[in-house]
């Protein structure tokens, strides 16, 4: 069930943001973005290859940097903040979920689970952390480790660890692309629940329509801009609205 709106000011809120990456000539990713995020809302980001999503993604997880525009994290631009404040600032209040998982193999799921809070200098939150893992149906193998996991489990475990510090925007960098369809069907509903219920936002990049369709909106992008917008999507509309951004 879909969210139909907030007027919950933006947790990320992206202005007239350009990335030109170097190169022959320079190759411009991001080419004047400007888009927000809000509490309790799932966009999906799509659009060919090479079109900036993953830029666009980085770029308002604080990840990178953009070369010119604004990015605000809950209010406060963070382009221009310096490290180690940038990366405790993404710590508190950003959480990941990306493809290749990015667990640490020698650690268990509990301690995978936790390690973002540990990293932050954050006491963590022992009894919501056990809850997640419950969530994510994984209660009773906090103490195996990813390579005795399948692919949709680990993919569990890095949607735990990121709920586990209670985030205010998860970003999720095709989230679904190696799992199978069940699997990729399991993953989805727990995302969905993370905005539903616990009121996150969630910004999701995918080449897959039937993935996008989870969202309460999907954007696309095409050379660096965005271009087209679909709200209350169907697997349909966004496989159509995709067909006519690929032949612009």
């Amino acid at each position: 069930m879909r969210n139909r709106g907030t007027t919950t000011a933006p947790v990320v809120e992206v202005t007239e943001v350009t990335k030109t990456y170097p190169g022959s000539g320079g190759v411009r990713a991001l080419d004047g973005v400007s888009v927000a995020f809000a509490a309790g809302t799932f966009c999906s980001v799509m659009g060919p290859s090479g079109s900036g999503k993953s830029t666009l993604l980085h770029c308002s997880a604080g990840l990178d940097r953009p070369d010119s525009g604004q990015v605000r994290l809950a209010g406060r631009e963070i382009g221009n903040l310096r490290e180690p404040r940038l990366t405790e600032e993404r710590r508190r209040r950003v959480g990941f979920v990306f493809q290749s998982y990015n667990l640490m193999d020698s650690l268990s799921v509990w301690h995978n689970v936790l390690l973002p809070q540990r990293l932050a200098g954050v006491r963590p939150d022992k009894t919501w952390a056990r809850e997640v893992i419950s969530r994510v149906g994984l209660a009773g193998r906090e103490d195996r480790r990813p390579g005795q996991l399948s692919g949709g489990q680990r993919q569990r475990v890095a949607l735990a660890r990121a709920l586990a510090a209670r985030p205010e925007i998860i970003f999720a960098d095709e989230p679904t692309g190696a799992l199978d369809l069940t699997s990729g069907r399991e993953v989805l509903t727990l995302l969905r629940e993370a905005v539903n219920e616990l009121g996150t936002a969630l910004v999701m990049v995918t080449h897959d329509p039937a993935a996008a369709a989870w969202a309460d909106r999907v954007v696309f992008l095409a050379d660096g801009q965005l271009v087209a917008e679909l709200a209350d999507p169907t697997a349909e509309k966004v496989a159509a609205q995709m067909m006519a951004v690929s032949a612009r």
